[in-house]
């Protein structure tokens, strides 16, 4: 990673002291901190991830490989894949390589996509040899047919289905049916990075990688600069080309790359377009985009192709003039790799391009660059006539026209190869943009993260620092201003209580007070029990018996009779316990309710202004008794409305009518009590039916609310008065004052001097921290995004933080 600069090296620890100034301030704990802690870690220890994008065959891989000076990426015309590839810094030692294969299931998708392309049958079930087999053999026959891979677009895809097929073979014991499993570089028993690249760049190998990750040594990655190729936009795989746009999309991506073809191909294609209107059309992206026509040597050889990309340029692209570049990634590239060679190795003939060259016994093969070199030599216009005196013989062979022109001219036709490859002004051009406009803009953003923190802190400590210098300075003062304060002191502790009363009753009014929802819980079980009881052990002949005592004249009783001893019965008893219940539920709220009185703060700054409650307890206390009464009445009330059937007790349908006529016609058989009693299940089933729904209504719905209106009409009136009663203890807690007030003067006095001393100390830390940010702002040349200072001399001023057009903090400061 590259150095901070020397007023910066604190940085960390600087913004640090200052959100542990801030969290030391409880007032302002609420403040967000997030995002200075996200754009402190990228101003510290910044990643730039740049994405290269384009179409496949667009050159992506041979360009990144061109601006490393090295082979990393695979790169074959026509290779459509679905790998990613992340090329990260590290030392010169410590490269390394992690692989993360596809899974089955991507695998099939992809051989499906291409078997559509091509016309095939598609064979899903390519765990079987013979299905890879016949699939690559047709493969083959397409590619025989079509005259070779660069022949046809039909021959490259035909060529990107056999590269997958060979590499799922081939490393079929690395792959997981539906999991992407990633392997290090040791794990394949690889000494160094070059035997990692290699393997991962030959063509079978990278077909079947999702991932590839390189840590390798190259001064353009040291800067925290991440390289990543992308699949390409036309990827045969649907989600792979959505995987590039997303990438694209992303806003912690710092540059994106646009490699684009119409220099080869004279136009561009339908997706290069796409992709140019949704870049230009999303102002997050359009701002970091990097336009590379890449294989502008095919333009140095055909004018046609040179005039249509001149007016592609002018009509399209005249907007962008500061950020297109044309590179050719095949002569930089290779330009970069000869410099390394020499005569003895005829400039890599028998190194670099050795796989290349195969002796036969008429003469040796040509490598790609080296037609190339040759075509650049002597048709390119690019080379000064009278500095490179260059001829190609047609009488010699490619290869030796080719060490024989280096061996003329040396050093000085690399470089002039490498410098009109365009590759060396693009990389410095992304370079300085990650460095002079980027990493800069990591610190205007952790600036503007501050400033709102930084503002409210300041602000607090001086606040804080006049507050207390205003405070008398001696004993006498101090004792004037607290009994100034005393009345104040009262009032705020009667709104205090009523309040918090307030707030207790409508917790039980919302049913948010656990305690008393637990005592009325049981209130409802014990009602419901009761009820089930009576119900269980009514006694038809204790009714009977009942009704023809208070009728002496007669032997016999109705049913109605029977029923109606039963509803006085069942009622006066369900009385006995919901009043019962009530009262052990109020007397429970009660003592809680004064429990929480006494852990409030009011409470004891009351008791110790007056030197006791002020007969709050208590006076809660007498008012239980009167609730307490008030629910017992309103308990008699609701059970005795028990005693009238329910309103549909009688209807025609209902299976209470049913069982009534059941248990008549039972009834009415004889006239004695036998009768009676024989029907006594079906006299409580009738008796069931009339009570559940009465005492569910009683428990669920009326008695509730009768219980939360009863507690609300006789709690809030009451603190209410209770206020003023703490307003009129004025004398009694003056008198009560006055004993302690001498000793407390000179508390409170040092207490407001170590106050006052600790926030000077806070201060002068806080300035010294905000000073060394400043001085790494000055010298990141952002002088107009400083921080505030603590500063006692100025006025207080209002900052409201406001969104302005170029998205920066902006202040808006209003004098008071």
């Amino acid at each position: 990673m590259t150095q901070l600069l020397p007023q910066c090296q604190q940085l960390q620890d600087q913004v640090d002291r200052i959100l542990e100034l801030l969290h030391q301030e409880p007032a302002l704990r609420q403040q967000d901190i997030t995002a200075v802690q996200s754009s402190l870690k990228k101003a510290v220890a910044p990643k730039f991830e740049i994405v290269f994008a384009g179409a496949f065959s667009a050159g992506k891989s041979m360009l990144i490989n061109a601006l490393l000076e090295r082979e990393l990426l695979y790169s074959a015309e026509g290779h459509a894949t679905g790998t990613e590839c992340y090329i990260e810094y590290a030392e010169p030692d410590q490269g390394r390589v992690v692989l993360t294969f596809l899974s089955v299931r991507e695998i099939k998708d992809q051989i499906k996509a291409l078997c559509e392309r091509l016309g095939i049958a598609d064979a899903t079930n390519i765990e079987e040899p013979e299905v890879l087999k016949l699939l690559r053999q047709i493969g083959e026959a397409k590619l025989t047919k079509e005259g070779g891979e660069s022949k046809s677009q039909l021959a490259k895809q035909a060529k990107a289905l056999i590269l997958l097929l060979d590499g799922f073979s081939e490393n079929s014991s690395r792959i997981h049916p539906v999991n992407n499993n990633t392997f290090s570089m040791e794990q394949f028993n690889f000494s160094n990075l070059k035997e990692a690249a290699s393997y991962a760049r030959r063509g079978s190998n990278s077909s079947v990688l999702k991932r590839i990750e390189y840590y390798c040594y190259h001064p353009l990655l040291k800067d925290g600069n991440v390289l990543i190729d992308l699949p390409g936009i036309d990827a045969p795989v649907k989600r792979d080309a959505e995987l590039t746009y997303r990438k694209i999309e992303d806003p912690e991506t710092s540059a994106v790359v646009c490699v684009l073809k119409p220099a080869s191909e004279g136009d561009m294609t339908t997706e290069e377009t796409e992709l140019l209107e949704k870049m230009r059309s999303n102002p997050g992206i359009r701002d970091r985009v990097f336009y590379v026509f890449n294989r502008i040597d095919e333009t140095w050889y055909n004018t046609q192709l040179r005039q249509r990309l001149d007016d592609l340029i002018v009509t399209q692209f005249r907007d962008n003039n500061n950020r297109l570049y044309k590179t050719s990634g095949l002569l930089g590239f290779w330009g970069s790799q000869i410099k390394q060679t020499s005569e003895r190795d005829r400039y890599g003939l028998d190194s670099l391009f050795a796989e290349s060259v195969k002796n036969t016994s008429i003469q040796e093969d040509t490598p790609q660059f080296v037609n190339e070199f040759n075509r650049y030599c002597a048709n390119s216009g690019k080379l000064s006539p009278s500095q490179f005196k260059i001829a190609v013989y047609s009488y010699e062979t490619p290869n030796e026209n080719y060490v024989r022109i280096l061996n003329e001219c040396g050093t000085s036709l690399i470089n002039q190869l490498i410098s009109d490859s365009g590759i060396e002004e693009f990389r410095t051009s992304i370079t300085n943009y990650l460095t002079n406009e980027k990493r800069p803009l990591l610190f205007k953003t952790l600036a503007n993260d501050l400033q709102p923190i930084c503002l409210v802190l300041s602000r607090h400590y001086v606040q804080q620092y006049r507050d207390l210098e205003s405070q008398p300075v001696n004993i006498e003062g101090l004792k004037l201003r607290r009994m100034e304060q005393l009345n104040n002191d009262l009032r705020r502790l009667g709104m205090a209580l009523n309040e918090h009363i307030t707030q207790e009753v409508n917790e039980v009014v919302t049913n948010q007070c656990l305690t008393f929802e637990e005592d009325f819980r049981k209130l409802k079980v014990r009602m419901v029990c009761r009820m089930d009881e009576l119900l269980n052990t009514f006694s038809v002949e204790e009714a009977y018996r009942q009704a023809t005592f208070t009728h002496p004249r007669n032997s016999t009783a109705p049913l109605l009779a029977i029923l109606v001893e039963a509803f006085y019965y069942l009622s006066n008893e369900l009385e006995e316990v919901l009043a019962e219940e009530s009262e052990r539920t109020v007397a429970n709220y009660f003592a809680y309710l004064i429990e929480r009185i006494r852990r409030q703060e009011y409470y004891r700054d009351l008791c110790r202004l007056v030197g006791g409650d002020a007969g709050l307890e208590q006076t809660v206390k007498n008012l239980e008794v009167q609730v307490q009464q008030a629910i017992r009445a309103a308990a008699s009330t609701e059970c005795d409305r028990f005693v009238r059937e329910s309103p549909r007790f009688y209807d025609e349908g209902t299976f209470s009518i049913y069982q009534f006529r059941k248990v008549l016609q039972q009834t009415s058989q004889s006239f004695d009590c036998i009768s009676m009693k024989d029907a006594e299940p079906a006299i409580r089933q009738l008796l069931k039916l009339d009570f559940e729904p009465k005492v569910k209504h009683t428990i669920q719905s009326t008695f509730r609310q009768t219980v939360n209106q009863t507690l609300k009409t006789h709690l809030l009136p009451l603190v209410k008065q209770q206020e003023e009663m703490i307003l009129q203890q004025y004398n009694r807690a003056r008198s009560h004052l006055e004993k302690t007030l001498e000793r407390e003067a000179q508390e409170q006095l040092d207490s407001n001097q170590i106050q006052l001393q600790e926030v000077q100390k806070k201060m002068a830390d806080y300035n010294q921290v905000v000073s060394g940010i400043n001085s790494c702002l000055q010298a990141m040349l952002l002088d107009r995004y400083q921080l505030p200072l603590a500063n006692l001399q100025e006025p207080i001023i209002e900052v409201e933080p406001v969104e302005v057009e170029d998205g920066e903090f902006a202040e808006v400061v209003e004098m008071i």
